[in-house]
Formats: C-alpha cells, sequence, structure tokens
C-alpha cells in the first residue's frame, strides 16, 4: 500500500500573523510549524498500513509526506518523517509563491500523478483544513484536479486492500454517514478520531538525516502561469490588525479571580 499525506508549514496559530505589502502571508518566522491538523491526517495514514502489514513478497508500505513551499517547508517533512513517514517530497519553486487553494491544488495534482507513475498510490490523506487559511478546500480540489473519488471530513477510515476499496464514516449536524470508494482516493480527516502520536527521540534524529526529494515546477510539467498570484482565481484586496474586542474583561488574580470569574460567566447566561 502507498499512502500520500499532504501536509503544510504554516505559521504558530498563536503567533502574530502579519501580512506582506502583496496581500501575501508572512512566513519564514522562527515559530513556523508543521499544521496540526496535517499531523492527524499523517496519524490517519500510518495507522492505515499498519493495520495491513504487507504480505510476504509484498513491497513493503510506504508513506509519503508531501508539502509545497518554500526552503524553510522542509521542517514539515522533517517532523513527518520523524513521526514515522517513510519517504518525503517537496515542491519547491519560486513561482508557485502567492497560490491559492486551487493553484495549490494544481501542483499537488501534479506531484501526486508523478509519484503514482512510479508506483501506484493507493490513498492521499489530507487534514480537514490549514491552519493558515481555514478554507478547507485543497482536498476537494485535488481530487477534481485527479479525477480521483474525494471523501472529506472522514473521523474513521478503513481499507480493503483486496477488493480495492476505502469505507469512511462522517459526523454531520443531522446524520453520521457511511461512504465507500473504490481506490485510488483522496481523503480529508477530521481531529476527532486520529491522534497524532509522538515522534520517539530515534524517529526525530533519523528523520534530521533522512533523505528528501526537491521537484521543481518543469520536473512536474507545471506551466508557472496557472500557480502562483497570476494562476490562483483569488485575490487579498485588503488587510488590517484585528479589533480588540470591545466587551473584553480582564481579570486580575489577587485571590478573588475564581469568584469573578463565576460571577461573569453566571452574567453570560452559562451559570
Amino acid at each position: 500500500m502507498r499512502v500520500v499525506v499532504c501536509v503544510k508549514h504554516v505559521p504558530d496559530i498563536q503567533s502574530e500573523r502579519t501580512f506582506r505589502e502583496d496581500g501575501l502571508l508572512r512566513r519564514g518566522g522562527d515559530d513556523d510549524t508543521l499544521n496540526e491538523l496535517d499531523e492527524d491526517a499523517l496519524e490517519a495514514g500510518l495507522r492505515l498500513v499498519e493495520a495491513h502489514p504487507p504480505a510476504h513478497g509484498e513491497d513493503p508500505h510506504d508513506v509519503v509526506v508531501l508539502t509545497v513551499g518554500p526552503a524553510s517547508a522542509v521542517e514539515a517533512l522533517r517532523r513527518g518523517l520523524a513521526m514515522g513517514a517513510t519517504t518525503a517530497v517537496h515542491v519547491r519553486d519560486d513561482a508557485v509563491a502567492g497560490s491559492d487553494a486551487i493553484a495549490t491544488a494544481r501542483v499537488l495534482g501534479a506531484a501526486v500523478a508523478t509519484l503514482h507513475e512510479e508506483a501506484p498510490v493507493d490513498v492521499v490523506v489530507a487534514g480537514m483544513a490549514a491552519l493558515d487559511g481555514l478554507t478547507s478546500l485543497v482536498p476537494a480540489a485535488l481530487a477534481a484536479v485527479l479525477g480521483w473519488p474525494q471523501l472529506t471530513l472522514a473521523d474513521r477510515v478503513d481499507v480493503d486492500p483486496a477488493a480495492r476499496t476505502v469505507v469512511v464514516r462522517r459526523e454531520t449536524s443531522a446524520a453520521t454517514e457511511t461512504l465507500r470508494a473504490a481506490l485510488p482516493v483522496v481523503l480529508s480527516v477530521t481531529d476527532q478520531a486520529f491522534r497524532a502520536r509522538f515522534p520517539a527521540f530515534t524517529g526525530i534524529l533519523a528523520a534530521r538525516k533522512a533523505p528528501v526529494r526537491v521537484l521543481d515546477l518543469a520536473a512536474l510539467g507545471v506551466d508557472p502561469a496557472t500557480v502562483g498570484l497570476d494562476g490562483s482565481t483569488t485575490r487579498v484586496l485588503h488587510t488590517a490588525p484585528r479589533p480588540e474586542r470591545p466587551d473584553r474583561v480582564v481579570v486580575t488574580d489577587d485571590g478573588s479571580a475564581a469568584v469573578a470569574l463565576a460571577d461573569y460567566l453566571a452574567q453570560k447566561g452559562f451559570a
């Protein structure tokens, strides 16, 4: 079984995020990290291959972590390798900068197609969202680029390699859905069931020395005009600092903070 997990290197969600003059998010800070929700996707991919050990004579399973981004994005791949991924692929090209969700999906689709030609890919897994944009569009757009079925927002995934099918469960506000599709397939998973494992120290050390395959747009056969700012379907027209909340209440703990908090919650109808 071959699983590709899409990951992204993003500014820490707790950091003070800023935008460049051209409207793009400023990246490359010291606190940039692997998108937290992509760790859940990697956990889902690792569990899939662990649940179906290769039969005698079969090739070992391959869990590929794939990212698109500048040189610093390799740190997201290193984290994925430390968690248990076996292969890392980095699409790095200056022309990709500024790509929106649709343009990013074009690049990811070309990378997955390249990997699929080299050795068949069974499942592509993505997190439910990237915490820098929160569009949740890339998994569906990627499935459309590849022409593969999409099963999104799953909280349970079961693959039958022999039957070449995957079954997922999706919880909605109105129902619990069970969905089935033939492989290969694109999945996105929620953060409800796939709590990411913490990498072992030996895995962290090995990940620092592991090879990372680097591809550019030419290697993928992608026209630079279809990605980046020129190839994107959306534009950032205006940015502004987040306004202060007018109803913010600051409680100083002088020994009475618990009482003050309880009174505040009661006033808001939570008690």
